[in-house]
């Protein structure tokens, strides 16, 4: 008879998975037991059609696509290959920092679970809009940056605290373009997205200050563990929520800094 898979081979099996029901698999009654030395996974395994490409390959249209459904389609594929992403990085972080303390391991598992139901979430979107999750290119922006993360605390600078930091003011901004094309489940689909991006960003936060520095400042440990061309440029959008980033935990410092920074695009450009 066998027993409970353990969340090594969970994670294992999650980025050797060849279909999107195998990365979708939810994070239920795993042991963390003899997690084992560490694995740096270089790239998940993909179904046919989300193989990853090379980022000019995968152009997403802007936020003002929003108002043609057939744009706006697009634009979802993008946020669910972002999903996916973040669903197979946090398996990869499991895997890589098996001797990280129990609070960051336990909540790694959990982000896999809401991470997985966001996904859900965009492919029923797709479908309503008449897709298909695959249809387009999918570029592995967040993959790209997994050589440069050394230690669970760059760990958390860079998922957390700038690319779902960042997610805060993109959901927002999303959903209130998508209420404006009168498409009322998708901007749905984008505030429940935010709200648990929240907690994912209290979940890096809360890390932050665990393992900074004693003399060092939040802004000045985030700062010192992101790696270029990462930085707070790209931790926001061409708006800012202050408030959610207070729900989330941060401190005034660190809430100021960041909004008097000019946001920027991936290539560089000013959003």
């Amino acid at each position: 008879m066998t027993g409970p898979r353990t969340v090594r081979e969970y994670c294992l099996d999650l980025l050797a998975a060849e279909s999107v029901g195998g990365k979708l698999v939810p994070p239920d009654g795993l042991l963390d037991i003899a997690p084992g030395p560490a694995i740096r996974v270089d790239s998940p395994s993909r179904p046919p059609g989300l193989t990853i490409v090379a980022g000019r390959q995968a152009r997403t249209p802007s936020i003002l696509g929003m108002a043609d459904p057939a744009q706006r389609r697009r634009i979802l594929h993008a946020f669910a290959s972002h999903e996916l992403q973040a669903i197979e990085i946090f398996a990869w972080a499991l895997l890589a920092f098996p001797d990280a303390p129990r609070s960051f391991r336990e909540g790694c598992v959990g982000i896999i679970r809401e991470e997985q139901a966001h996904l859900r979430l965009y492919m029923d979107r797709i479908e309503a809009l008449g897709g298909h999750f695959g249809d387009e290119p999918v570029s592995g922006h967040f993959w790209r940056r997994v050589p440069s993360i050394r230690t669970p605390l760059e760990f958390v600078c860079t998922m957390g605290l700038t690319f779902e930091n960042a997610n805060l003011d993109f959901a927002s901004e999303h959903a209130a373009a998508a209420r404006l094309a009168g498409d009322e489940p998708t901007a749905a689909a984008l505030d429940r997205v935010r709200r648990d991006e929240i907690r994912h960003v209290r979940f890096a936060w809360e890390h932050l200050l665990l393992w900074k520095e004693p003399e060092q400042t939040p802004w000045e440990a985030y700062r010192s563990n992101v790696s270029p061309p990462l930085g707070a440029s790209r931790a926001r959008g061409a708006t800012f929520d202050a408030d959610c980033r207070r729900a989330a935990g941060f401190d005034d410092e660190f809430v100021t800094r960041l909004a008097s920074t000019a946001p920027e695009r991936p290539g560089g450009a000013t959003r």
